[in-house]
């Protein structure tokens, strides 16, 4: 199963003391404190006690049935929680990869806009070309019996990840600039900083991201240019 870093609960991510360092947001260094966090990001047993998200709410429910469904019957199953996917051909939309969202959207000139944090866009999260997935589950299909964690976290982790002002700094040198607005407020759900620490999965099935986060920038960019209306023709 594919899950995500939204099952993570939002009170305890947004209770993670952060500092701006230059273009993003950095935990403090009394940051580790917090239980299931470390200097690499969140871990599997950091809290996933309610509020989520609907979104977040609906695959932490969806994990527990799977895992019910493993014990009661002796089902094979594994459940990847994903940092946020990327790459060329993902859909355009804000609500299926930002980092998709924003480049296509530099380069169109669509209006875009920092929200919450004091609208500085430090705001920073990790970033996993999908392609990277496949070693993963081709693993866990040939292993299905493998006595090991049924969850791991997916990230690109902290080498790949960025705020959204560092992606604009990117867009900018691509594609030229473009004004990006601000609104102060901050959602009810939306964190500063969450990045999903991965080594467990590194320990348990050898699994590391291999796709940079400048290879994976640069093909969503190319994939923008050489596909203009790509935004139109995903939209719903």
């Amino acid at each position: 199963m594919l899950s995500t870093s939204r099952v993570y609960s939002i009170r305890e991510l947004a209770g993670v003391p952060v500092e701006s360092a230059g273009a993003r947001f950095a935990p403090k260094p009394g940051a580790a404190q917090v239980g299931g966090f470390s200097a690499r990001g969140v871990a599997e047993n950091f809290s996933t006690e309610p509020p989520l998200s609907l979104y977040g709410s609906s695959k932490r429910a969806s994990e527990i049935l799977a895992c019910e469904y493993a014990e009661a019957f002796g089902l094979p199953v594994f459940i990847n929680r994903c940092g946020v996917l990327a790459g060329a051909g993902q859909f355009g939309k804000i609500d299926q990869g930002i980092f998709s969202f924003w480049i296509h959207s530099w380069r169109a000139k669509r209006p875009l806009k920092y929200i919450g944090f004091d609208g500085t866009g430090h705001q920073v999260r990790d970033c996993l070309h999908a392609r990277d997935l496949v070693p993963l589950i081709a693993q866990q299909l040939q292993k299905p019996d493998a006595k090991v964690p049924r969850i791991v976290n997916v990230s690109g982790g902290m080498e790949q990840s960025a705020s959204l002002r560092q992606l604009s700094e990117w867009c900018a040198q691509r594609f030229g600039p473009l004004p990006v607005a601000a609104d102060k407020e901050t959602r009810p759900f939306d964190v500063p900083w969450l990045v999903l620490d991965s080594s467990l999965a590194g320990s348990v099935w050898k699994w590391k991201p291999q796709t940079s986060l400048e290879s994976t920038w640069s093909e969503i960019a190319a994939h923008a240019e050489k596909n203009p209306n790509w935004l139109e023709s995903t939209a719903d």
